[in-house]
C-alpha cells in the first residue's frame, strides 16, 4: 500500500476528511490510541455506534501486525460488548499480538473509558496476504 492510500485509511489515516485520525503508540508490546467519539459517532442518544467501536478494536490489532512489517489483514473479528461507550468520553484502545504462526497472526484487542472500565473486547485473525500494488 502506498502512502497515498494509507493516508486515507478510515480508521487511521490523516488525509481521510470523515476519517478517525487515529494515532498510535507502542507500549510494551501493545499498540495503544485515544479516541474521543464525538455526536456523528453515536447509535442511540449519547451511545457510541458499535461499528465505530468495532472499527478501533479492529485498527488497534490491525495498525500492530502493520508496525511489525507484515502485510495482513482481518481474516476473522470478534466483539464483545461489555459497557456503553458514551459520546464525548475518552476510551483508550490497545490491541496486541498473542500468537503467530507462518501467515496467521492471533490478536486482542480492548477499550476502556477514564475510569478504567472495560468497554468492549476482540479478538481477531489476521490472515498476512501478497501485497497489491
Amino acid at each position: 500500500m502506498d502512502k497515498q492510500s494509507e493516508s486515507m485509511c478510515f480508521a487511521c489515516g490523516q488525509n481521510n476528511p470523515i476519517g478517525l485520525r487515529l494515532k498510535f503508540e507502542l507500549i510494551d508490546g501493545k499498540y495503544t490510541t485515544k479516541f474521543t467519539p464525538r455526536t456523528e459517532h453515536q447509535g442511540y442518544d449519547d451511545i457510541t455506534h458499535g461499528g465505530i467501536v468495532s472499527t478501533l478494536l479492529d485498527e488497534a490489532m490491525a495498525k500492530l501486525v502493520w508496525s511489525m512489517g507484515r502485510f495482513a489483514v482481518t481474516a476473522d473479528l470478534k466483539v464483545r460488548f461489555k459497557k456503553r461507550a458514551l459520546v464525548g468520553e475518552e476510551l483508550t484502545v490497545t490491541g496486541w499480538v498473542k500468537s503467530e504462526t507462518r501467515r496467521l497472526l492471533s490478536c486482542a484487542a480492548e477499550a476502556r473509558n477514564p475510569r478504567g472500565e472495560l468497554i468492549a473486547e476482540a479478538e481477531g485473525t489476521m490472515v498476512e496476504v501478497s501485497q497489491v500494488v
